[in-house]
């Protein structure tokens, strides 16, 4: 099975598999803080670096645009990995509420609660920045963090 084939969910649990001892080799070096400051680093790193690779993806599609990014969603509910409502949709807006996240449910069982924004959420601003900068998205909430549902509101930037 190749990567592409792989649903993300089961990626991530490899990554994080992987990512545990050497975040518990960092955090015992060099603290835990350090060590999230790392990871973070990293993490958004390379979920930029996707983001630009799924642009490029799109190019036949008319581009890296908002409706094209609400297109590939299901790539990221592969597997029952997330409960999406749908708040609003259109070449503007993604508006969506995620209500049940198999992701920080993973990260938990695993003993990686305390990191699971930084290896999940903190994906999410990255990837969209990488896949188009004109895009902004904004969350208030996480259910990683202990809420009950997090608020993902993409906008298309005013150009001015």
């Amino acid at each position: 099975m190749s990567q592409s084939e792989m649903g993300i969910l089961k990626r991530r649990r490899i990554e994080a598999e992987i990512i545990k001892p050497i975040y518990d080799a960092m955090s015992r070096h060099f603290g835990k803080e350090k060590a999230q400051a790392v990871l973070k680093e990293a993490i958004a790193a390379d979920a930029i670096r996707a983001g630009k690779e799924m642009a490029e993806k799109q190019q036949d599609k008319g581009g890296a645009t908002l409706s094209n990014f609400a297109a590939m969603q299901y790539l990221w509910e592969q597997d029952d990995a997330l409960k999406v409502d749908i708040l609003a949709s259109d070449h503007q807006h993604l508006d969506y509420n995620v209500t049940r996240c198999r992701y920080a449910e993973m990260y938990r069982e695993m003993g990686l609660g305390e990191i699971g924004s930084i290896l999940s959420c903190t994906r999410d601003a990255s990837f969209i920045e990488g896949y188009n900068p004109d895009i902004e998205m904004s969350r208030s909430q996480t259910i990683m963090k202990g809420a009950d549902f997090c608020d993902f509101r993409y906008r298309l930037k005013a150009k001015e």
